[in-house]
């Protein structure tokens, strides 16, 4: 994977200012290091600058970006984020048409695509991207983002020039972008995050490119197009050529996601979906002689804190070394201690620029950190409770109708610590519902079907479209943040298309949670192991965390300069560091629950403090 940045606009000349904008560039770069460490480049002209950080994973010799293409005398230039999973089968077809390739780069793949089908030829892709094409013979910029916006792509219009970059510090080295946020953004950190509205970058003036869309900037203007949306279809199959097909899918896109030119490994938890990941990587690699390494991850001292709960059922040890021996894998045991989770907090924010998951991502930044020290490329098994139905939203009749995004039934926890004016002003419970009913719009339900079926049909869909995607951030930023690059298998479009459609008798058949998966997968997998109940990515239950937290957000309160104070009511907020935090009851997702709004409202801290944010209110 890499980091991508650049500016553009047809009606300007920034020849003009060459030293100026070649030290724009340079400093873009620089804040995208992390993402790509092992090469750089620059391409620069009169209407464009564009900046590449490449991690070198595929045609590791010939694959350097920004990569450019002459035709009739005009540039063609791409500089490109991503992997690309069909290649070889496009380029193929490229080759019959007479096309000729200079590398072994999907990069090529994709600049020789646009030069023969045009702009339309994303549809094509299969893969995670987010790319920028320079096209020099009509002066016009093409963004564009994979469909589930698995890798990001921020933008900012000011009159008619275009900024962009992977992440929203390469905008900031532009120095007409500066760092605000208004109410509608606090709206957002208060009553959406960790999550992020789709296309929303949460700083005023500032955009991602939207999942399965692409952005034409021109002299005439900015023209966005939608080249791929989930749509509700009926399903024709029956329940036995319905398991087939699903484990087909699985089975392909688990395959055509090993392809890299060094050497991949897999996170193994004991659940289900990262077990079955393993289990396939470690089947095609023994085919070819070798033997798969995989990673798992605790925490210091969860073996005797540990607190089982309906979210958290057990703990992940005893399923990974089952798995192990199953595999035969070279495997890593990973533990993070709580001070490291909490010192980590602050490096997650400048991971993703804004606050996050609070310790749950921050934890996972220190794990990857640990298994990029030894590798490159990683399989996961996110994404498919989202796909499958494996979250209790699914399955729980109180989690349907009610208006409100389903892992966040409860808007209190978000308010009530809130000073009376402000909280006023953010109105949140108005504004959640708004942003919900706008949601669910954008999803027909099927002719005949009922209102259960229906709610299902919603809460998939904003399952894809807001949490899948907030889990996707997560483990781009996490990983990307020390030049790793993570593989998502369940998000893949012809997978996603085909269960998302699969009627809910068939998804939790006989009550078994994520059945098809299962069952579709029997004979890949220890018995154990493919019907364990699900459990999330493990927390620490270590008291000693939640009083480190308590701590250094107590230490923010005393320091009268925290821009917390501009929204916090300190007296509220005192008395719930000191109260007893209920585990089981999360105010966002499974696991975010009392010690994880601590840890939020830390990172909203040192979110407005380090990035200097301009609160406009």
């Amino acid at each position: 994977m890499c980091g991508i940045a650049g500016f553009f606009c047809a009606k300007k000349d920034y020849s003009a200012e060459e030293a100026y904008y070649l030290k724009v560039l340079e400093g873009m770069k620089k804040s995208l290091v992390p993402r790509g460490p092992d090469a750089d480049g620059i391409y620069f002209k009169k209407h464009a600058g564009l900046v590449h950080t490449r991690l070198s994973i595929r045609d590791i010799k010939d694959g350097g970006q920004p990569m450019m293409r002459k035709v009739d005398g005009f540039d063609y230039v791409i500089v490109y984020n991503g992997e690309l999973y069909n290649a070889e089968e496009l380029k193929k077809d490229l080759e019959k048409k007479g096309w000729e390739f200079r590398t072994t780069s999907d990069t090529e793949v994709i600049l020789l695509s646009f030069l023969h089908y045009g702009s339309d030829f994303v549809k094509k892709l299969d893969g995670i991207f987010a790319f920028a094409i320079y096209d020099g013979r009509h002066e016009k910029l093409l963004l564009y983002r994979d469909s589930f916006g698995i890798k990001p792509l921020f933008y900012a219009v000011i009159d008619e020039e275009i900024i962009f970059g992977s992440e929203i510090k390469a905008l900031f080295q532009y120095e007409k972008i500066k760092p605000q946020v208004d109410i509608e953004g606090l709206r957002e950190v208060f009553g959406i995050g960790p999550a992020r509205i789709p296309g929303s970058a949460v700083f005023k003036g500032i955009k991602e490119v939207l999942p399965g869309s692409y952005l034409s900037i021109s002299g005439y203007g900015i023209r966005e197009e939608k080249y791929w949306r989930l749509e509700s279809r009926p399903h024709e199959d029956s329940y036995e050529k319905t398991l087939e097909k699903a484990g087909e899918m699985i089975d392909s896109a688990i395959c055509r996601q090993m392809v890299s030119d060094v050497p991949i490994c897999t996170f193994l938890s004991g659940g289900v979906d990262s077990s079955l990941v393993s289990s396939i990587c470690s089947r095609e690699l023994r085919k070819e002689g070798e033997r798969l390494t995989t990673y798992s991850f605790d925490f210091d001292g969860n073996e005797k804190y540990f607190k089982a709960n309906s979210f958290q059922p057990s703990q992940d040890r005893p399923f990974v070394d089952r798995m192990v021996d199953y595999l035969g894998s070279k495997h890593h045991y990973l533990s993070c201690d709580y001070e490291h989770q909490a010192d980590l907090l602050k490096e997650s924010v400048l991971a993703h620029d804004l606050p996050c998951m609070a310790d749950v991502d921050s934890s996972l930044l220190y794990f990857c950190k640990e298994v990029a020290k030894e590798e490159k490329v990683v399989l996961t098994g996110e994404c498919a409770d989202e796909v499958f139905g494996g979250y209790p939203w699914f399955h729980k009749a109180e989690f349907f109708g009610n208006e409100m995004f389903p892992w966040t039934r409860e808007l209190s926890p978000r308010y009530e610590l809130l000073k009376k004016d402000f909280a006023e002003e953010l109105n949140l419970e108005e504004y959640v519902r708004e942003v919900y009913a706008k949601s669910v719009s954008e999803i027909e339900p099927l002719p005949g079907e009922d209102e259960t079926e229906t709610n299902r049909r919603q809460i998939g869909y904003l399952n894809i479209k807001y949490f899948m995607q907030t889990l996707l951030n997560r483990m781009d930023r996490t990983s990307m943040h020390w030049g790793l690059e993570a593989r998502v298998p369940f998000a893949d479009r012809r997978l996603v298309e085909y269960v998302f459609n699969i009627p809910w008798e068939m998804k939790a058949k006989d009550g078994t949670v994520k059945n098809i998966l299962r069952k579709s997968s029997v004979g890949k997998l220890p018995e154990d192991i493919l019907f364990r109940k699900k459990s999330p990515y493990p927390k620490s239950y270590n008291p000693f965390y939640e009083e480190l937290l308590g701590k250094r957000l107590r230490q923010v309160l005393e320091d009268s300069s925290s821009p917390l104070h501009l929204f916090m009511d300190d007296e509220k907020l005192s008395s719930f560091i000191g109260s007893v935090k209920d585990y089981g009851k999360p105010w966002y997702g499974q696991l975010m629950a009392g010690p994880q709004m601590l840890a939020y409202l830390l990172q909203i801290h040192y979110w407005l403090r380090e990035y200097k944010v301009d609160v406009i209110l």
